[in-house]
């Protein structure tokens, strides 16, 4: 009897616990939509052709309903903010525990990134970190990633049981808790279309971005090993790995860079795509199809870089057409009404 006393206060504990933890981590549902984009996966995990891996430039700049509606190639985004190469490839290793895509696309930008305090500051690469490790489901390959995504500081402070237990990093969140907290506390709402955060601001690309030259041109070594690794892994399951960079001007994708990609594919025998090349053919319009000056696409740039994408998915590829399941059909045609009706609420908002 004691022992079914002790359990039952145990679970009861353990209860409390994770209600205050779920109301404590940030909700990420008004305010920095991108923290969710990695938990969204999950409710989309399976069945996918194609799955995107990478930072804001397939997130922002990919609409996959395009995909689906153009030439019924069923896909998924799994992108966060500044989404280094070893989070990409750990979080790869978790998609295959879901599904086998036939095509697995990553953009290219991140390896410039050799080490987490490469990217930059310390605590707003802690806070990058936050936005893509949080809402992964604990496993073996969480535990990779956050291994590998320490900063050193972070090591210091053993800070790596606080992203399988986000409430040692929030249990002092009281005073910042807002409404949001509360309204999303337990459930929480869809803010991407199969990992695509749409936008539907316009704002015209200027020259105002600085492009300093890199102090050098050449990727790192844990750079290119990731890349052997996510190479490995795709081949081993069958998977074509396809390399892009996206179709956006800044950050700048330097030609020494790009010759190094493109070396690399043709060593492997990898299709790469640099679509800044293809601008012009892609139809992008840079006083309309972007909302931020030119650093990301707004949703009619992501429709038109998926359906000049998705032509070669389809050929290069030999993804087939998909539209003859009805199941899948009916699916993708609920996804769409969502796309379409938020699309008309950010438009309606905006005017």
């Amino acid at each position: 009897m004691g022992k079914i006393k002790f359990c039952a206060q145990l679970g009861f504990a353990l209860a409390i616990l994770l209600l205050l933890q779920a109301l404590l981590i940030p909700k990420y549902m008004e305010s920095t939509q991108e923290g969710a984009l990695i938990g969204e996966y999950y409710a989309n995990a399976g069945g996918n052709d194609v799955i995107f891996i990478g930072d804001c430039e397939v997130y922002e700049n990919f609409s996959p309903i395009t995909l689906w509606n153009e030439y019924g190639i069923p896909s998924c985004i799994r992108g966060s903010p500044q989404q280094t190469i070893w989070q990409s490839y750990y979080l790869l290793e978790e998609t295959l525990r879901y599904e086998t895509p036939q095509v697995v696309v990553f953009n290219v930008l991140s390896m410039k990134y050799d080490t987490p305090e490469s990217t930059g500051d310390p605590t707003r690469r802690e806070a990058y970190n936050r936005l893509t490790l949080d809402s992964m489901r604990p496993s073996v390959f969480k535990w990779k990633a956050v291994q590998a995504s320490l900063t050193a500081d972070e090591r210091a402070q053993d800070a790596q049981f606080s992203y399988l237990f986000p409430i040692l990093r929030f249990h002092d969140r009281w005073s910042k808790l807002m409404a949001e907290d509360f309204t999303y506390w337990l459930k929480k709402d869809q803010v991407s279309h199969n990992g695509y955060l749409m936008q539907t601001g316009i704002k015209p690309m200027t020259d105002a971005h600085p492009a300093p030259a890199p102090a050098g041109y050449q990727f790192g070594s844990a750079s290119w090993d990731y890349l052997n690794r996510m190479e490995r892994l795709c081949r081993a399951h069958g998977i074509k790995l396809v390399l892009i960079k996206a179709p956006t001007l800044y950050p700048v994708w330097w030609k020494e860079w790009d010759a190094q990609i493109r070396s690399y594919a043709q060593e492997k025998g990898l299709l790469y795509l640099n679509m800044t090349e293809s601008l012009d053919e892609i139809g992008i319009d840079w006083n309309r199809d972007t909302y931020d000056a030119g650093l990301h696409l707004n949703v009619w740039g992501a429709e038109k870089a998926a359906f000049w994408f998705g032509r070669i998915l389809a050929t290069q590829c030999s993804l087939p057409d998909r539209r003859d399941d009805d199941a899948l059909c009916a699916r993708w045609a609920a996804k769409t009404d969502i796309y379409e009706q938020q699309k008309q609420t950010q438009l309606a908002s905006a005017s």
